[in-house]
Parts: C-alpha cells; sequence; structure tokens
C-alpha cells in the first residue's frame, strides 16, 4: 500500500443513483499545496483501471499513471497548484467496491454492490474535495472515463470549478462502444470461475480477464499504430509447433499486456466500472445533451480529441465543445493528430503535453 494514498470516510448513508451505500470510504493523493485563497485546487478523475497514482512524490517514488503530466514544471505544474486525484468508487486500489468488505454480512459486497454510475464517482470525488475544505476548484479534469466523470461532476456541481478539462471522452458511449464493452464483460462472465461473481481468491478468472484486456487494448490503440509498430513481424524465427499459438509480434504484445493486467484488478470490479461508462448519458440530466450540458456552469474548458480515436471518436468531443459554447464563456477544442488511438493521451506526450499547458 503506498505511503502517500489517504482516505476519506464519506457521508452515511452515501446515496448513490441506483442504490445506497451503508457507508463507503474513497482513496485518494495530493501534489503540492492548497493556496492560502483555496482557489488552486484541481480534481482529476481516472480512467477505468487507474490508481489514485497519478504521479511520484517523496511519499510514493513510484511511477505514476500520468507521470509526464503532473509534477513540478510540468503541464500541471504541483509548484501552482494542488492536485487531488481520486480513485474511483467502485474500483479496487482503496475505495468501496465489489471487492470491498461490506460490513452488514462481513463479506465482500460482489454483485451485491449496488448498480454503480459515474454520476456516483464524480459525488464520491466531490465528498473529498469538500473534506479537504475546498468550495471552489480550479479545475475539474479527467480523460476517457474520467472525462465522463469530470463531465457529470461539473453537470452535478455546477458551481465548484472555474475551468473543465475533457479528455477523448464524450457525453455518452455510441453503440460501438458499448458493444465492445458489454463482448468484455460478457467473457470475464463467461469464464467458468466467475461463477457468478463469487470466485474464489485462489480461483481468479483469470482467463476472462486476459481475453478481455485483450480485447480492450485492441480498442484502445489504431490501426495505423499496429501497422507502423509491427507490420507482419513474426514472434520468432522457428516455426510454431504449438497449434494455433503466437506466431506474430502483434499477438506477443497483446499477451504480455494481458499477463501484466490479471491479477492486479478485481473482475468485479472492472464488470461495474465498464457498464457505469455505458450507463452514463448527458440527456439524464434535462431530458436532452443542450439541456444537460447547460448545467455547467464553468468559465473555461478545455476539449481535446484524437483524430485516431475510435472508441471515443472525434465526433464526440466536438459534440462536447459546440454544446458547452453555449454557456461556457471560453470553450478551446483541440485535435491532435496522434496515432497512438485513444490510449494517446497516455503516450503521446510531444501533443498532449502542450495542449493541457495551455489550460493551465
Amino acid at each position: 500500500m503506498s505511503d502517500a494514498r489517504k482516505y476519506v470516510e464519506i457521508e452515511r448513508p452515501f446515496r448513490m443513483m441506483r442504490g445506497v451505500l451503508a457507508q463507503a470510504e474513497i482513496a485518494y493523493e495530493t501534489w503540492g499545496e492548497l493556496s492560502v485563497a483555496g482557489d488552486n485546487a484541481v480534481l482529476l478523475f481516472t480512467g477505468l483501471s487507474p490508481s489514485a497514482h497519478a504521479a511520484s512524490s517523496p511519499l510514493d517514488p513510484t511511477t505514476g499513471w500520468w507521470e509526464d503530466m503532473v509534477g513540478p514544471d510540468k503541464p500541471i505544474d504541483t509548484n501552482r497548484y494542488y492536485v487531488v486525484c481520486v480513485n474511483s468508487l467502485g474500483s479496487c486500489f482503496g475505495s468501496t467496491g465489489p471487492a470491498s468488505i461490506d460490513p452488514s454480512t462481513g463479506n465482500p459486497y460482489r454483485l451485491r454492490f449496488p448498480t454503480l454510475c459515474l454520476e456516483d464517482i464524480a459525488n464520491a470525488g466531490h465528498a473529498v474535495i469538500a473534506s479537504l475544505g475546498i468550495s471552489r476548484l480550479h479545475s475539474v479534469v479527467g480523460a476517457s472515463m474520467g472525462g465522463m466523470t469530470a463531465l457529470a461532476y461539473a453537470m452535478l456541481h455546477p458551481d465548484a470549478a472555474t475551468g473543465v478539462v475533457l479528455i477523448s471522452s464524450a457525453a455518452r458511449s455510441l453503440p460501438f462502444s458499448i458493444a465492445v464493452r458489454s463482448l468484455q464483460r460478457e467473457i470475464v462472465r463467461s469464464d467458468p470461475t466467475w461463477r457468478g461473481g463469487e470466485y474464489a481468491t485462489d480461483a481468479l478468472p483469470t482467463v476472462g480477464m486476459r481475453l478481455a484486456r485483450k480485447l480492450g487494448m485492441i480498442s484502445y490503440r489504431s490501426s495505423a499504430e499496429w501497422t507502423m509498430r509491427f507490420g507482419r513481424e513474426r514472434a520468432t524465427d522457428e516455426p510454431v509447433h504449438e497449434a494455433f499459438g503466437i506466431d506474430f509480434e502483434v499477438e506477443s504484445y497483446l499477451e504480455a499486456h494481458a499477463v501484466r493486467f490479471i491479477g492486479t484488478f478485481d473482475a468485479n470490479c472492472y464488470l461495474y466500472l465498464s457498464r457505469a461508462m455505458d450507463l452514463f448519458d448527458v440527456c439524464d440530466h434535462g431530458g436532452s445533451l443542450e439541456a444537460g450540458l447547460a448545467r455547467v456552469k464553468a468559465e473555461r474548458a478545455l476539449i481535446i480529441g484524437v483524430e485516431t480515436d475510435f472508441l471515443f471518436p472525434l465526433a464526440q468531443q466536438r459534440e462536447l465543445a459546440d454544446g458547452l459554447k453555449r454557456t461556457v464563456p471560453d470553450v478551446d477544442f483541440r485535435v491532435l493528430p496522434s496515432i497512438q488511438g485513444h490510449d494517446s493521451f497516455l503516450v503521446d506526450m510531444d501533443r498532449f503535453r502542450p495542449a493541457v499547458a495551455s489550460f493551465f
């Protein structure tokens, strides 16, 4: 467990969009110092699988998932800003989720955990901010699922943030994205060891999680990158003896990423967070896209999209930018030609650092 990780117990009971938790705890990390005026705080929401460890610190020097973006003299400069990154409600890196113990039974919640919505994650993040005595954020930031959560935050708490940064995100998931994630969830649930969510700690649904991760990696990157990186390079010069084994380098890449993922992320948490992305729809907040986005009262917004992202296509970021212009005075829409698809915000720092730095 990271020494940098902190916890806050949020209100009892915690009322969710589709259920109630008797009690809940949220894990978070911070960088920098809160100003005397309390006006330099940045709230960061994560994608589906990261923890709150966005960047290294003296308390935890290990590399964070957004190491090149958050820190001293970096685009989100912790010499100037007080950055708070929360681990999502429903995740398995310190926050209450399906893998947590249900105090009423003494056993893990598993599928007895209430239906999770991104609005619940946003409200839990707001509880963390309130516990720190912050009344108004400089900005709320998120990419992918985190961007959807940041948008939910800005709609639910319209006076809580001056700025909004939404990266490779959307007002709702497209049928294609829903189809991909639905298949990932079915793959996990089809693993015999999943056992309706009641899997044993020594018999995890690793096959299902491994295959779901591979499908996810395919959707996170672009076809052009696969061609440029791997072409038709063979995994080995030796003839393949195993029937239908790994022949190509791209297969080795997917296998390596999948193996690293299994065992580190709880399967039920994965299912809940994945479905929460599909359930989110701005139209639920007012009856239309226009009415939902009109709830955002920020002064500034930065929307970033990537040309090669087919999981959250560029048209969805343009839709966000056009919709927010109705109520947000300053909307900056950036289109980046990154080749790495949806994952570009994690790897193409040469393009993303200047774009984010321009906002901060």
